[in-house]
């Protein structure tokens, strides 16, 4: 469950995206932004290369921590 602490300070817009954020970040929700643009296909292809590697990282630091005592 995502949630967030809102300051009396704080922007509302600002928190809502923040909330958002968190709530895409969770897997809960996924917006997928249509591009209303051209692409390259190289610049997709490294879109594509930069998420893998993301996950790749995320998967070698979550086994290390596994490992190590």
């Amino acid at each position: 469950m995502a949630s967030i602490m809102v300051d009396d300070s704080e922007n509302l817009e600002k928190a809502i995206k923040r909330f958002k954020r968190m709530v895409e970040k969770e897997g809960i929700i996924r917006e997928y932004k249509k591009r209303e643009y051209y692409e390259k296909p190289s610049t997709i292809l490294n879109r594509k290369n930069k998420t893998l590697q993301r996950k790749l990282l995320k998967k070698n630091r979550k086994s290390h921590d596994r490992t190590s005592y």
